[in-house]
């Protein structure tokens, strides 16, 4: 006879039964296949038949989130098929939210986003193709907004985004031809000149100011450069185009932030294509994160609208600091 406080092993095959019995039941609604983004596709289930995490198919030694609570013989194994999907689901919904409103004011959203997709369990590369595609919707609501608002000139920007978007996919490409350790250990110290030179300039983009590069060749030239930089490495794309268009090109703080999401967007579509084409993006979990990235880029964007410069720049330096020290990190730590 068993004691009521005593712990049952959870066996695996009790878990896919429960598992399987769940997902017959959420197939019939619009919504199913979202609320388990971690539990699907032929590469997700074993040869018996079982269903396993996805997370734990990258890492066969990991335990689901809620494991310990299904060993308990009180708790339903069925509802921890659901809650693990629910849990998780939820926070990649939360780190979208969050990513979007930080990005549509200062850039910087990765920092959120690509450590949350590496957490769930997967791969960089298809980490990085998902991060892509989850940020490119959050952007361009931001553009949206910020369009209405009068702080983009579309003129001067149509042949600078097709020279980003081309260069991206270029540099997307030279990523498995070219070693990066070279850009690795330059990143974080121009960042870091880009925060000192920000920080010691109080007025710095508070008013616009006559243009010192050409708006024609000069940004072609920027969008190149920079397109490329982001398809081959990417963190920082946003804060050298800020600081590129309020020093070179006399832009307030408030327009060069929606001219930098509009060229920001056009290189993360030349990235995200040939991350398409190879098969490194997880439609699924994209568009969790993509339905809080559309919450909180609209939300960051009106606030930047409303409040300017004096919002722009505490949250800019912010950013450049934490993603700075973020390098310098990954340098040291190789």
């Amino acid at each position: 006879m068993r004691n009521r406080g005593s712990v049952t092993p959870v066996v695996p095959s009790d878990l896919g039964h429960a598992f399987r019995a769940s997902e017959r039941r959420t197939r019939r609604s619009l919504f199913g296949s979202l609320l388990h983004p971690l539990r699907h596709s032929e590469w997700g289930r074993v040869p018996e038949g079982r269903v396993r995490w996805r997370s734990q198919v990258h890492r066969p030694n990991a335990r689901p989130l809620l494991e310990v609570f299904a060993t308990h013989e009180t708790v339903d194994p069925t509802l921890t098929a659901y809650m693990e999907p629910l849990l998780i689901s939820g926070m990649l919904f939360g780190a979208g939210l969050t990513a979007g409103f930080v990005d549509a004011i200062a850039g910087g959203g990765g920092l959120i986003t690509v450590p949350v997709l590496l957490w769930t369990g997967l791969p960089p590369a298809l980490a990085l193709g998902t991060n892509k595609l989850q940020s490119s919707c959050g952007t361009t609501v931001a553009i949206w907004n910020y369009s209405r608002a009068g702080l983009i000139s579309w003129k001067r920007l149509r042949i600078p985004m097709v020279f980003a978007f081309a260069s991206a996919m270029a540099g997307s490409w030279a990523v498995s031809q070219v070693p990066r350790d070279f850009l690795r250990l330059c990143i974080p110290i121009l960042l870091g000149s880009v925060a000192v030179y920000t920080w010691k300039q109080p007025t710095l983009g508070r008013v616009a100011r006559p243009a010192k590069w050409s708006w024609t060749v000069g940004l072609m030239g920027a969008a190149g450069l920079l397109g490329f930089y982001d398809g081959f490495l990417g963190p920082g794309t946003g804060s050298f185009w800020t600081l590129a268009l309020v020093v070179g090109f006399g832009l307030d703080l408030p327009s060069a932030t929606g001219t930098t999401k509009a060229l920001n967007l056009a290189s993360n579509l030349g990235s995200l294509v040939l991350f398409l084409l190879t098969g490194f993006v997880d439609i699924r979990i994209g568009l969790i994160m993509a339905a809080g990235q559309l919450i909180g880029a609209r939300l960051g964007s009106g606030l930047v609208i409303r409040r300017g410069a004096e919002l722009i720049r505490p949250v800019f330096l912010t950013v450049v600091m934490v993603l700075t020290a973020k390098l310098l990190w990954d340098v040291l730590r190789r």
